[in-house]
């Protein structure tokens, strides 16, 4: 058995499709639902207004979120599968020009120009279309648009997160709802940013430093503009 048997490979770029709406999901959920809450609270409603507000928001948050990542990943997909019929037909029409393009992106990479037209070659003669959404257009199984993965994970993931500082509603007098709902957001997107970076082998201490930072900022906000105007805005 070869040693690439022995050595199998996973590499992180295999999750950016679920990963990024995963972390998009779950920071809206809850920064969108925590401001929620803190613009309801400091607007001086009673617990049980803030509770509806909050349930409204994670319910309608969700949908939003799993309609917006369909509509917009559908829309890449529906660019991709475009392409991937244009170049389809200029490897029908043109097959000579597509071998030379794709030995030109090799020779350019530093391949040697007559080792470059034999890859070429080879390649284009087991898979044609393949090779050039490769290595032409950038589209690769990996990293292609997936609508449905896409909407379904962001839905969730905005529920999962919305529901941490919704709980707090339940968990807290509502004397310190404002205070402490702000603060346990916060850490729960600290550790948002710290999982997501973990996942992704990102900077852990720059991911949480910027989901926090910007959650903080929201609610601030938010909470200013429910103490001046007495509603959410």
């Amino acid at each position: 058995m070869s040693r690439l048997h022995k050595h199998p490979e996973s590499h992180l770029v295999s999750r950016i499709g679920w990963l990024r709406a995963a972390v998009l999901g779950a920071n809206d959920g809850i920064v969108s639902t925590a401001s929620l809450i803190v613009g309801v609270a400091a607007a001086s409603a009673a617990t049980s207004e803030v509770l509806i507000a909050g349930v409204a928001g994670l319910v309608a948050g969700a949908m939003s979120m799993a309609a917006g990542e369909y509509v917009s990943v559908s829309s890449q997909s529906d660019t991709e599968q475009a392409d991937l019929a244009r170049e389809g037909a200029e490897l029908s029409a043109q097959p000579e020009f597509e071998r030379q393009e794709l030995t030109r992106l090799y020779t350019e990479r530093g391949v040697e120009p007559d080792l470059a037209r034999q890859v070429a070659d080879q390649l284009m003669a087991k898979d044609a279309l393949g090779a050039h959404a490769r290595d032409e257009l950038g589209i690769s199984e990996v990293t292609a648009a997936r609508p449905i993965q896409a909407a379904l994970t962001s839905a969730a993931t905005f529920a999962v997160g919305a529901a941490m500082p919704l709980a707090m509603v339940l968990l807290m007098p509502r004397a310190l709802l404002v205070a402490g709902v702000s603060i346990a957001s916060l850490v729960f997107l600290a550790l948002l940013g710290g999982i997501g970076a973990q996942a992704g082998g990102a900077n852990v201490f720059r991911a949480t430093l910027r989901v926090t930072f910007w959650g903080a900022l929201a609610m601030a906000l938010t909470a200013g503009i429910g103490a001046i105007f007495g509603t959410v805005v």
